[in-house]
């Protein structure tokens, strides 16, 4: 079954996780992505995971992650000859996804208004730190200076403990949802007006857009979010020690918080009202800590759930990925060896599927440059072309 980009071609010139993970994205979906990276400096994710052999052969984890369904072709795009060579490919390309510091691309003739003469049906995608334009558009951030900077990590932890950054880099793979997003928007706008888009796709912006409830509360009411931790607005929607771990309680509606006071033996305490249960905050909450420690956090999370009551054990990672709701999903898939990596790894797929051609991984992550000679070939460079691009260090 044909998938919704088959036919699509995009060009990755982008670097560690935000935007080559847009592009990954799209390449579940069928899209070609040739991922072009500098042959002396690539991609700073090959040599970054918690993996040392794999770091040293450029095959770092955090490249693996999004690196499946992408060809890999070298470039010193400072190089006339390297230049091009990436303006052959973007006249037969659909989609540039970008994200150097704001003017570095066009500062060399591959601005937005370069290429659309080269291809006016370009969708040309920009992911930097903080956008095109205003006061901070030149600064460069990663995700945690991101968190810093956007009031994340102010209104993560507890009044004793904070601020705290997020454990997981969120806000590049937010960023790089966003951009598959934004991308399959601009691409869908195109069969409309058949005409080309910038995208210009910042990482604070998408922090703001992950806070978007507390934006608005502050907006109206001048009040910062509370520190709450583990504990939220409601007794019964918030975590709780049991005989052997943590488990958290979503009982967040009245409906849901009675359920839970009945499927307790408690139902005297279950209230009518959200003032009330915030009135009786302090009460319920003990309460329910003396009644959670009689179980296993397991044994609460299959009780509560067979009564409609929100539970889930806090897992860690290793018993996440062994919960056979995460298998049965495919939201990872398994390649048992790759070029350049010995032995299995598993790589994150979508978080969605289709009745029919969804997402899919179709080749592992490639070397670096793997598929210099079968693109270069596709453009016309013979064998003594691409030896000269080689040895002069363009390739």
């Amino acid at each position: 079954m044909t998938r919704p980009f088959e036919g699509i071609r995009i060009i990755d010139a982008t670097h560690v996780l935000a935007g080559p993970f847009a592009a990954y994205q799209l390449g579940l979906l069928g899209a070609e992505v040739i991922k072009i990276e500098h042959p002396g400096d690539p991609d700073q994710s090959r040599v970054n995971g918690n993996d040392m052999p794999l770091n040293e052969a450029g095959m770092g984890c955090q490249y693996l992650t999004q690196g499946s369904n992408k060809r890999s072709l070298t470039l010193d795009l400072k190089q006339e000859a390297a230049r091009e060579i990436f303006c052959k490919l973007i006249a037969g390309a659909d989609v540039l996804v970008e994200n150097f510091r704001p003017g570095a691309f066009a500062a060399l003739g591959l601005g937005y208004e370069d290429l659309l003469k080269i291809n006016p049906r370009l969708i040309y995608c920009s992911i930097s730190a903080f956008g095109h334009g205003g006061p901070r558009g030149e600064q460069t951030a990663y995700d945690h200076v991101i968190q810093a900077t956007s009031g994340i990590m102010a209104c993560t932890g507890t009044p004793e403990v904070n601020p705290i950054k997020f454990g997981a880099p969120a806000i590049d793979y937010a960023t790089g949802t966003m951009g598959a997003f934004a991308l399959s928007a601009a691409l869908f706008q195109r069969e409309k007006t058949g005409r080309g888009q910038h995208i210009d796709l910042a990482m604070l912006d998408v922090a703001m857009m992950m806070m978007a409830s507390h934006v608005t509360s502050y907006a109206r009411s001048g009040k910062a979010p509370r520190l709450r931790g583990n504990d939220h607005e409601y007794a019964t929607n918030s975590c709780y020690e049991t005989a052997d771990g943590l488990v958290m309680i979503g009982a967040s509606n009245l409906r849901q918080q009675r359920r839970l006071w009945h499927a307790l033996g408690r139902p005297d305490m279950a209230k009518d009202s959200n003032e009330a249960r915030h009135a009786d905050r302090a009460h319920e909450a003990a309460t329910l800590a003396a009644l959670l420690k009689a179980k296993t956090a397991a044994e609460w999370e299959a009780y509560l759930q067979a009564r409609h009551v929100p539970a889930g054990r806090v897992r860690n990672l290793a018993e996440s990925l062994a919960d056979p709701q995460i298998k049965g999903r495919g939201v990872v898939h398994r390649f048992e060896a790759a070029p350049g990596v010995t032995g299995p790894f598993s790589v994150p797929v979508a978080a969605f599927g289709f009745a029919h051609g969804g997402p899919r991984v179709d080749t592992p992550p490639p070397p670096l440059g793997a598929d210099n000679d079968a693109i270069l070939a596709e453009l016309g460079y013979d064998d003594a072309a691409r030896a000269k691009l080689r040895a002069a260090g363009v390739i």
